[in-house]
């Protein structure tokens, strides 16, 4: 397993014991307002334009979040040439937390 990824189990067990994530959203703003785990939502088209984020430090954790994993992916690949050096990107994206929520 990729350290640079959190699966979608890992994700929920973390949310559920009532953990405060960093969640970055990176789904236009259409598909967030339809269904969200909450975090902040910068699309990924904006997110160069968008760093440094606020109250977030670059060795925070962060977790990457779309709905199945490609677009959170490069996300991650952006924040990381950005210097933020603890970034994870949610495997499977929501359909995987959906999936195991069902």
């Amino acid at each position: 397993m990729n350290s640079n990824n959190i699966s979608a189990a890992e994700f929920i067990e973390r949310i559920s014991n009532g953990e405060k994530l960093n969640l970055l959203d990176v789904r236009e703003p259409i598909e967030y307002h339809s269904f969200n785990l909450g975090g902040e939502n910068i699309p990924l088209g904006k997110l160069p334009d968008a760093l440094p984020l606020d109250d977030i430090d670059t060795d925070d954790e962060i977790i990457m979040i779309c709905k199945a994993g490609l677009r959170s992916g490069t996300a991650q690949s952006i924040l990381q040439q950005n210097g933020y050096t603890n970034v994870r990107n949610l495997t499977g994206g929501l359909l995987a937390v959906q999936k195991l929520k069902q």
